[in-house]
């Protein structure tokens, strides 16, 4: 870390000396700020990009891809099913009920500022092994905190995955999923394109909580992790759910020109990302914005990741009919900003220009160069011995009965109100994917979220394949034919070749299991510094993917259940003797 300005930054010195070219002055503390929150790995992608190139994007279906806050196809009928990953995984390994239940509330927010009404999630868990006090202590307080929000702001929580494997004691995952249903004429852009048009933000009051989150999660986890507990947020499903509701009747009105939710990088990622997406600018002053304390700074405003808020850039003739509407909420609003034709993010304070920056450069920030190596472990452990199957195998089964990634995780789905909103078709643990119905339609949605960390540990390239045709056949396996993929991508750290020649090679599995599944990635999530900075242990790479799928009748779904006596049992497939990668 850098102190510049008096202001502690994630910034290496290189990446100050160009922005410091870019801008063409030395930037104050609040420009500083701001750079350092939009070129952080969370919010810039700025090892990734070059790689997730890679994944095929586009096809017949896809209405909306990678650049917005959710993926969109298009499921007929005028609808489109809009869905999305992410990780909470660095605030809930230091603050589990905050952390999982703000990264649901985060994922929420991403659906609806597409439009789309948020209709199920799901909830796709890695946990160090179970006999472990803390990783026990990491995974009860997880599922509560995803239970404790879903179930209060009404969204049913349909599927997931929980795996236990040492490597991830220090560094548990916790990945969110949410799904959503919109018409496709009702889709809504995070873009500022017209001047004069205003700012409006609304919901929760800003405060010091989150305060560099982003950063946070763009660095491993130390002994000293604990301090950062302020950088988690604390969510309130209470005000979301007013938000969803208002939202929506505000979108209706015609007179959103964009929308995007305060996440990651508060005030900063959106205001930005939304002029440059719109080539425009945009104007903010400070002192407009409604604030859950007094005395903070404009950095603190600039950066703060509050949560249950959202940024609508409105047409000024609809100014009053919007936030009457947030009035019949009860939801508090200001209009801070104002969209401009300069192409800058321009901050004042009382009238005051307190910080300006290009749109440009806080949204494109430069690409960081990482190298690759194969690591040696690979071919260390092809030399291994196969094991010797033992003659009583009915001892293996037990065993394999009595593995805590083969139990039932029963006690983790009955803690999820999984019925609520009367879409789900089947309840957990009757299918290999959740089916969730379009109201008034004969047709329905499945959805699955899959991955196996040991098979990408020992090969990459076949494990990352294998999490995309896993995700697809379980979607094939209710009745469903599959779509599109989102994918939360979880690593170490990227500086270490080793490192990022898993990262490299898990992607450009996925990438040629996509083309053969035809079924391109929409969107997703990289998460990065998954590592212990005491052991220097990294999580096994865990790219989770997630696979919708359509079914155009839902007299057609099928449940894992054998059904009558006499039945033919059926095994499809290559038969491959390998004892690698499995439970065994």
């Amino acid at each position: 870390m850098t102190i510049v300005e008096g202001v502690q930054v994630d910034l290496k010195p290189e990446e100050l000396n160009q922005a410091v070219k870019m801008l063409g002055k030395k930037p104050n503390a609040v420009e500083v700020g701001m750079i350092d929150v939009m070129w952080s790995e969370h919010c810039s992608y700025k090892s990734s990009r070059p790689i997730l190139k890679l994944l095929p994007v586009s096809g017949p279906r896809v209405v909306c891809g990678p650049g917005n806050d959710a993926g969109a196809v298009d499921i007929g009928d005028g609808y489109v099913a809009v869905f999305k990953i992410e990780s909470h995984n660095h605030p809930s390994a230091i603050e589990p009920y905050n952390g999982a239940a703000t990264g649901i509330g985060g994922i929420i927010r991403d659906i609806l500022c597409m439009g789309a009404r948020p209709i199920a999630l799901l909830d796709p868990l890695r946990f160090g092994s179970i006999r472990s006090p803390r990783s026990r202590w990491l995974f009860k307080y997880v599922v509560k905190g995803i239970a404790d929000y879903g179930n209060c702001v009404g969204i049913p929580t349909v599927g997931g995955e929980v795996e236990f494997d040492e490597s991830f004691e220090s560094n548990c995952l916790v990945n969110v999923v949410c799904v959503g249903i919109a018409k496709r004429d009702e889709i809504v852009l995070a873009e500022a394109k017209y001047p004069g048009d205003l700012a409006i933000l609304a919901g929760g009051s800003t405060g010091r909580d989150g305060i560099h989150g982003v950063t946070f999660a763009s660095r491993t986890l130390t002994e000293e992790s604990e301090e950062d507990r302020p950088a988690v947020q604390v969510g309130d499903p209470f005000t979301k759910k007013l938000i969803i509701d208002a939202t929506l009747e505000i979108l209706k009105t015609g007179y959103v020109h964009g929308l995007k939710d305060l996440g990651g990088g508060g005030l900063t990622c959106a205001s930005s990302e939304m002029a440059n997406k719109g080539g425009r600018g945009i104007d903010i002053e400070l002192s407009k914005v409604h604030l859950r304390e007094k005395g903070l700074s404009p950095f603190e405003i600039m950066l703060s990741e509050s949560q249950e808020r959202m940024l609508f850039i409105v047409d000024p003739k609809g100014v009053e009919t919007v936030t009457g509407i947030l009035d019949k909420y009860g939801l508090p609003w200001s209009i801070p900003g104002k969209v401009t034709d300069s192409k800058n993010v321009r901050v004042f304070l009382d009238g005051l220009l307190v910080a300006e920056v290009p749109a440009k450069l806080l949204a494109e920030s430069p690409i960081m160069e990482r190298k690759a190596e194969k690591p040696s472990y690979i071919d260390e452990l092809k030399k291994t011995e196969r094991p010797q199957m033992p003659k009583d195998l009915s001892e293996v089964l037990v065993q394999l009965m009595a593995s805590e990634n083969i139990a039932s995780k029963e006690w983790v789905y009955r803690q999820y109100d999984h019925e609520v909103g009367a879409r789900s078709v089947v309840k957990c643990g009757e299918a290999d994917a959740a089916v969730l119905r379009i109201l008034g339609e004969d047709k329905g949605i499945a959805v699955s979220s899959d991955c196996n960390s040991k098979h990408c540990y020992l090969d990459p390239f076949n494990g990352g394949a294998g999490a995309v045709a896993e995700a697809c056949r379980n979607v094939a396996c209710v009745g469903a034919v599959p779509l599109a993929i989102v994918d939360c991508l979880n690593f170490g750290n990227p500086e270490k070749a080793d490192v990022f020649w898993q990262f490299k090679e898990t992607v450009r599995g996925m990438s040629e299991m996509c083309k053969v599944m035809q079924t391109p990635c929409v969107g997703g999530n990289v998460s990065f510094y998954n590592e212990d900075e005491v052991t220097k242990k990294a999580v096994k790479p865990s790219p989770v993917v997630v696979a919708l799928g359509v079914l155009e009748s839902l007299k057609d779904v099928v449940t894992l259940t054998f059904k009558n006596v006499g039945d033919c049992i059926v095994l499809l497939g290559k038969r491959v003797s390998d004892l690698a990668r499995n439970t065994w």
